[in-house]
């Protein structure tokens, strides 16, 4: 589909920084500690994260496969490349902490996305991933009806067999808990945490402020419960293992 818009097959970056944001931000530093840490955000868009990383740190790098991006967040961030997250222009062991914020659904190649996010992870370090749960009532990145693309969020596309799933959604992937800790096996990675969260409801709390705030009460207390899995978005964190010469 190489007539398809840029924003349909690499997603929406981070616009502009809403209450959902700050809540993963804050998910984030739960985490994996990015005080004085060196920080790279795969996929970083028009560089939002990487803007408020640099609250916490001077080392703070951002990669993007779209040069319109890059030459957007450049404008205003030091550190911002273009790069496929497939093939990261930087040494083995060089950061702290990844993050990949909403993107190895989009990539080429997921697993090796992955495996690129270990090598530049230094021992100890952590990778922070953030992917579309298949278990979320929506499909948030529209779908394809024939030829024609629908977006919006429809209800129910990740319910349906992987065939069909697959022909609305050939855009995009969705992650079961059990296929996006695979992504991991093999590599020297250690999974630390794995948890689905949802959403912000930031369009909600912009219409009505109380409505807002009864979905984000409801909601996130759900996150302590079984009905987490229907949450939006999974948070994986895994640690860069040391090996037997380290």
């Amino acid at each position: 589909m190489s007539t398809e818009p840029s924003w349909i097959q690499l997603g929406h970056p981070s616009y502009v920084w809403r209450f959902g944001q700050d809540r993963r931000l804050g998910l984030i530093r739960q985490y994996a500690p990015v005080e004085g840490k060196s920080i790279l955000d795969v996929g970083c868009g028009i560089g939002a994260y990487v803007r408020e990383f640099r609250q916490f740190s001077d080392d703070v790098h951002g990669v993007d496969v779209d040069a319109e991006r890059v030459e957007k967040a450049s404008a205003t961030l030091p550190n911002i490349l273009v790069a496929p997250s497939e093939c990261l222009p930087y040494p083995d062991g060089r950061f702290d902490v990844v993050l990949l914020h909403e993107v190895i659904e989009h990539v080429q190649d997921d697993r090796r996305t992955i495996a690129e996010a270990a090598r530049v992870l230094r021992p100890g370090g952590r990778v922070v991933i953030f992917a579309p749960n298949r278990h979320y009532f929506f499909e948030t990145h529209g779908v394809y009806v024939g030829r024609k693309f629908v977006f919006g969020n429809i209800p129910g596309v990740g319910y349906l067999p992987d065939a069909l799933r697959d022909r609305l959604a050939p855009h995009v992937r969705a992650y079961t808990h059990d296929g996006i800790e695979r992504l991991c096996a093999g590599l020297p990675l250690s999974i630390v945490a794995h948890r689905c969260i949802y959403p912000g409801f930031d369009n909600f709390a912009a219409r009505n402020r109380l409505v807002g705030r009864v979905l984000r009460t409801v909601f996130y207390a759900a996150e302590a419960t079984p009905l987490a899995q229907l949450g939006l978005s999974h948070l994986l964190v895994a640690e860069r293992v040391r090996s037997k010469e380290q």
